[in-house]
């Protein structure tokens, strides 16, 4: 028995990958990408148990979890009059020819990369298929996509629920009801958290073996007394 999950372009979720196998051993996690055409496709008939997707989907059937932002990118030829900017506005844009848009981001990229124009797409997917000829610079003022975690209000079982604490950044023993609140993490902010987790864990390791300060009443820390300079000594014995 496997636990099947699909994921699209734009997706990276060897993190969780790693995590689920570490824990769940038992049942183990099969991952692959599809097209954003199909990203739906094998969940409502049973085929697949989970998925990362690009909204917006139709939700009807379906558990959705909002995840993280992507920004959006324009990819243009390596030799556009716009190809050193730091950035760009759609203002910018507005007068620039668009690439035939394909199935595949993968082919409208490479047509970029010929010369018919450009194209505007999250900065993960531009990443995922970034050549030397082309560059990908962020728009400010693009309309964001957001990935999303779903699966089937009839495929809510305790499995799918434990995949959805690795995303979400739960540790094995947390309970659910507690941590549904949370904010879901990005991959990178995810790693961010545990690093600064482990820190805090080392800082406070090495301070009790050092030993602390002694605590007196209401354990509050016991400082020494102030000492008092010699004009004070003097005054006091009437020089």
């Amino acid at each position: 028995m496997t636990l099947q999950l699909r994921y699209v372009a734009g997706v990276s979720p060897a993190r969780w990958l790693r995590a689920w196998n570490e824990r769940r051993p038992d049942l183990p996690l099969e991952a692959h990408r599809v097209d954003e055409a199909s990203q739906l496709a094998g969940l409502r008939d049973g085929e697949v148990d989970v998925a990362f997707v690009r909204l917006p989907v139709d939700d009807e059937g379906l558990h959705v979890i909002p995840l993280w932002e992507e920004q959006p990118v324009v990819v243009l030829a390596k030799d556009h009059a716009f190809a050193d900017e730091t950035s760009l506005t759609l203002a910018d844009l507005a007068d620039e020819p668009l690439a035939p848009v394909q199935d595949d981001a993968a082919m409208t990229i490479e047509l970029v990369a010929a010369g018919t124009g450009m194209v505007i797409l999250p900065h993960g997917v531009a990443r995922l298929h970034a050549r030397k000829d082309v560059v990908a610079i962020p728009v400010t003022d693009g309309a964001t996509t957001r990935i999303a975690l779903v699966w089937t209000l009839a495929r809510d079982d305790a499995d799918i629920q434990e995949f959805v604490g690795v995303v979400r950044g739960r540790g094995a023993k947390s309970s659910r009801g507690r941590d549904d609140d949370e904010p879901a993490l990005s991959p990178a902010k995810a790693a961010k958290k545990a690093a600064a987790e482990r820190r805090a864990a080392e800082a406070a390791k090495a301070g009790k073996g050092k030993g602390g300060a002694k605590s007196g009443k209401g354990g509050r820390t016991s400082r020494p007394a102030p000492r008092t300079g010699g004009k004070q000594r003097n005054q006091r014995r009437g020089r």
